[in-house]
């Protein structure tokens, strides 16, 4: 049955996992597959677990190998039935989420091992050995490794006992009915997963499949992200879950202002969002040269831009704090601020600068359904992203700041300084150099305004076969 509520060919293929989440192994090796599992498993940078491949080989790049070596069907169940004792040796038991899937005609088995909500975890050294040695296993880049007793890592790891970031954390005052069964399968079809095709399950089954809610069979409750993604108004449970987006036509002492909200599943409130922005405040320049063929087409701010920053906004921020994303967008600047601010293993002085490595992320799960739907790419591209499309843009640079103690995140993008910003018709900003037409252009114009024309008559017109 497939399990997996992503498409398998993305995730063997390192479209929206990240090559260090994903650990390939052409065969049964049951003591490294412990020890990666643990290692998922303690989820020690917050990045939401990872994915483990057996049967699928990789070269010395870490990049998978096609076709697959894959397993054949009398390996299958024995490889089940040793999984499960062996995850009994993970202290405290951790068990994934195991497909068996098919990829050009290889079986192979897909553990899915998300962030464990008991870590930290340790796993033995060798699983087959008689007297067993447990160890902490965490991941660094694409390699597990065992941590190293009474090191900086160790206490950091032990620090992280019990704590759970807040996305993957249980919602008390939610049931599972109120996770809405049409938005799972829109989300499910829309990203490529079998799933959506599984109409033999109930929403209860499904729900645990994608790890969207915990507890027993008797009181299961929903996972804040699955709320977020899966709920018509999921501000009745986690208040602030919204983006409002205030334009000041005159400035933000102008005495105007045009306030909207945003809410419902977090995506379609970035998706929402978006287009709002895109028609109301972008504005384009279509410059046509005479010696080139493409025009020079230039935006007050380049939408990958804005993209990337809502994105990043809604992605990182906090949803324990009530105060929503805002988007404030004045005739020369659009200010986009979350709460509270970046992880404190960042630099201040790092934002506008060097190369940004985030230490911890304050969501592991959100970041996977927003790359699923290819809102984001992956860790640590937002702020070069949005760098990169305003200087191609010939835009100011934008500005991130923070205060000392992280209480918000602030990204400014400056209007390009050749147009205008908002409050101006877009007709006015459409701006194309005059290009005379040739004799036979003017001809066929006077011969198609007079009445329609089929194709066979415009063909004629212009003496070519149609």
């Amino acid at each position: 049955m497939p399990d997996l509520p992503i498409n398998i060919e993305d995730l063997l293929r390192q479209r929206t996992v990240e090559g260090e989440r994903i650990e390939y192994k052409a065969g049964w090796n049951p003591t490294a597959i412990m020890r990666t599992l643990c290692a998922f498993a303690n989820d020690f940078e917050n990045l939401g677990g990872g994915y483990l491949i057996i049967g699928q080989d990789c070269d010395e790049n870490g990049q998978p190998v096609f076709p697959p070596v894959g397993l054949n069907d009398n390996q299958l169940d024995p490889i089940q039935q040793q999984l499960l004792a062996f995850c009994n040796q993970i202290q405290p038991p951790y068990f994934p989420i195991l497909s068996v899937e098919e990829y050009e005609g290889r079986k192979l088995i897909v553990l899915w091992a998300p962030g464990g909500q008991n870590r930290p975890y340790k796993a033995p050294r060798d699983v087959k050995a008689k007297n067993k040695e447990y160890h902490y296993f965490i991941r660094r880049y694409s390699s597990t490794v065992q941590v190293v007793e009474n090191s900086e890592d160790q206490r950091e790891l032990l620090s992280l006992t019990a704590t759970i970031p807040f996305d993957d954390r249980q919602c008390p005052t939610a049931r599972v009915d109120d996770l809405k069964l049409p938005l799972i399968k829109e989300y499910l079809k829309e990203v490529g997963s079998n799933l959506a095709d599984a109409g033999n399950l109930s929403l209860l089954e499904l729900c645990r499949q994608m790890n969207i809610v915990d507890g027993g069979d008797e009181f299961v409750t929903p996972r804040n992200v699955g709320l977020l993604f899966f709920n018509d108004e999921p501000t009745k449970f986690l208040s602030g879950s919204q983006i409002d987006v205030v334009i000041f036509p005159k400035g933000p002492g102008g005495g105007e202002l045009i306030e909207k909200s945003f809410r419902g599943p977090i995506h379609e409130q970035v998706r929402s969002a978006l287009r709002y922005i895109q028609n109301e405040v972008i504005r384009e320049r279509v410059i046509k040269q005479r010696d080139r063929a493409e025009a020079i087409r230039l935006f007050n701010y380049p939408f990958p831009a804005i993209e990337e920053a809502l994105v990043n906004a809604v992605y990182h921020r906090s949803y324990e704090q009530q105060e929503p994303v805002e988007v404030r967008i004045s005739p020369d600047r659009i200010e986009i601020v979350s709460y509270p601010g970046p992880d404190a293993s960042i630099r201040i002085e790092a934002l506008n600068g060097e190369r940004i490595v985030a230490r911890r992320y304050r969501n592991r799960r959100i970041g996977d359904f927003l790359k699923e739907l290819d809102l984001t790419e992956g860790r640590c591209t937002g702020i070069p992203t949005i760098r990169a499309a305003m200087a191609e843009n010939g835009s100011p640079p934008p500005r991130f700041a923070t205060d000392e103690t992280r209480t918000y995140f602030f990204a400014e993008l400056l209007v390009h300084p050749d147009l205008p910003g908002i409050g101006t018709a877009k007709d006015e900003t459409h701006v194309e150099a005059y290009v005379e037409l040739t004799e036979d252009e003017s001809a066929l114009l006077d011969f198609i305004a007079v009445e329609p024309k089929s194709r066979a008559e415009i063909a004629a017109q212009l003496g070519v076969s149609p």
